[in-house]
């Protein structure tokens, strides 16, 4: 080991930081700052998962694209968890090139930016069922009447699965999203792959349905499409079935209510969005530079690398903070200020590079859409709680509810 990196590894042992604190899960943005000041890529060796902590966007987006820095399963190869680290192996989430290349061409071709847009009508009819069901009753959780569930019959649709299943989906991710954050807890590994085994029987049933008969769900085009050439094999088609599911969910579920609770904590924000609906766009854009869904992603060094005038040894892990090199205050100015006119705003929400989220339209999409229609409909809507629960996640924004009262409603 190098005398660099000695030095830099001794230079912050945080010995008090505890992720799951209610202190930093409600404000991680302190915790970014502080290690930000000291180096935007520093070593940080007082978390059970020591590693090179990065903070800068600049240094963020060039390990995004730099593929000596790779994706990697978060679980050991020797986990006893078989069928989780099965579907991990399998996944586009955890593949690096030349699988990821082709993994990703595959499912690209049939989750495409027309298939997503035929969808706005359908999306549109389900925010409207859902917010009639709550109007006349001048109270909801945005979390389980609306967040959770339009994304939620969203996928299912697409897939083809059943929408009243979905309560079991919510179920399923939120056991999944455990086993891939740094604050798991002990037996999350355990639950998680008995959720695997749920989910690998449910969709393999699917699979020989649509094979039989094939429909127009997207499910039947990943089978269809490969008959003629290159396909899935069928432990690949059930591993992106289970990442479009679940993850294709948890990121709208949470942009939804996380741009809710900023808009409602900047009352002076919410008021230009109800004056200006063509501001929705910027809105959702700002949120997720702001207090975006998904705050962390790992890689690996494939070789030995220098970042940041760090040395990153082969081998060692890299934590990215995307929530960190969203308030950079070296690209963005004000960095901590909410503004939904904010522009330009190249933030890295949906990460960078050949791993940029094949979902961000979807996500973009039924968040405009349904936060627009909320800020429409309701001329009022207040917080009932001062301060909401976040979920205790280190590597995602998510709220255990969000509680909201309004007093009226436009016509």
């Amino acid at each position: 080991m190098t005398m660099e990196s000695t030095i830099s590894k001794q230079s912050l042992h945080m010995p008090n930081f505890d992720p799951t604190a209610a202190m930093f899960l409600e404000n991680p943005y302190l915790f970014y700052e502080a290690l930000r000041r000291v180096n935007p890529v520093q070593w940080v060796s007082s978390m059970s998962h020591q590693g090179w902590f990065v903070t800068g966007y600049d240094e963020v987006i060039s390990i995004l694209r730099d593929q000596r820095f790779q994706t990697r399963v978060p679980i050991s190869q020797s986990s006893p968890n078989e069928m989780l680290l099965k579907i991990f192996n399998n996944t586009l989430l955890y593949q690096n090139p030349p699988h990821h290349t082709r993994l990703r061409s595959l499912v690209g071709r049939v989750f495409t930016s027309r298939v997503i847009n035929d969808f706005r009508p359908y999306i549109q009819e389900t925010i409207d069922y859902l917010l009639d069901s709550v109007q006349d009753r001048g109270e909801m959780d945005i979390m389980s009447d609306l967040a959770f569930p339009l994304p939620s019959i969203i996928i299912a649709r697409m897939l083809g699965v059943p929408t009243e299943d979905r309560d079991q989906f919510r179920d399923w991710s939120n056991t999944l999203i455990q086993t891939i954050d740094l604050a798991r807890p002990d037996e999350a590994m355990e639950l998680g792959n008995q959720a695997v085994m749920e989910l690998v029987g449910y969709f393999k049933k699917l699979i020989a349905k649509r094979r039989e008969k094939p429909t127009n769900d997207l499910i039947s085009k990943l089978v269809v499409e490969g008959e003629s050439g290159d396909k899935l094999t069928d432990d690949e088609l059930v591993a992106t079935c289970i990442l479009m599911l679940i993850a294709g969910h948890e990121t709208t579920v949470n942009l939804i209510s996380n741009t809710m609770l900023s808009l409602l904590n900047h009352p002076n924000e919410l008021e230009k969005l109800q004056q200006d609906s063509t501001l929705i766009k910027s809105t959702i854009e700002e949120v997720l530079r702001y207090d975006g869904p998904t705050q962390m992603t790992a890689r690996t060094a494939a070789e030995e690398v220098k970042i940041g005038g760090q040395r990153i040894e082969k081998g060692q892990h890299v934590y990215l903070l995307l929530g960190a090199a969203n308030r950079d205050p070296v690209k963005f100015p004000s960095p901590n200020t909410f503004d939904i006119t904010r522009s330009p705003n190249q933030h890295i929400a949906f990460g960078n590079g050949i791993h940029f989220c094949l979902g961000a339209a979807l996500a973009r999409l039924e968040a405009q859409m349904a936060v627009g229609a909320l800020v429409k409909r309701f001329s009022t809507i207040q917080l009932k709680t001062a301060q909401p629960e976040w979920r205790p996640l280190i590597g995602f924004r998510a709220l255990k509810e969000l509680k909201v009262a309004y007093n009226s409603y436009k016509d």
